[in-house]
């Protein structure tokens, strides 16, 4: 039976989760915005979802469960949203590739001080 991670929404950015419009498709999240708070056994997130409400621990919408495999990698991630769960993803920062290491000169803008000074 898999296992879940809860990650709670933290309460600031639970308020703009609880505004914001519902959109289709693979919700991008934040670890920044969430907290680790325990793990549950459970078949799939529903069950899941049925277990954390029993235990009075309830999923609340815009909290996460993160699955693993059989390897311990990230296998499916999950947000509980108003209308059941859709697929998400952490955010990663994007990687800058091909950073420019030229540093730009003020040769000019001093050559045009030295030429108002005389």
């Amino acid at each position: 039976m898999p296992l879940y991670r809860i990650h709670r929404i933290k309460d600031a950015p639970r308020e703009a989760f609880r505004w914001a419009a519902h959109t289709g498709g693979i919700a991008i999240i934040k670890p920044k915005d969430y907290d680790f708070t325990g793990e549950v056994e459970a078949a799939t997130p529903y069950a899941a979802w049925k277990a954390l409400t029993s235990e009075d621990r309830p999923l609340r919408p815009g909290d996460v469960l993160e699955s693993f495999d059989a390897v311990g990698g990230p296998f499916e991630i999950r947000i509980a949203k108003y209308i059941g769960f859709e697929p998400a993803q952490w955010w990663t920062p994007e990687q800058k590739h091909g950073l420019d290491t030229s540093t730009s000169v003020a040769s000019e803008p001093a050559a045009s001080n030295q030429d108002a000074q005389r």
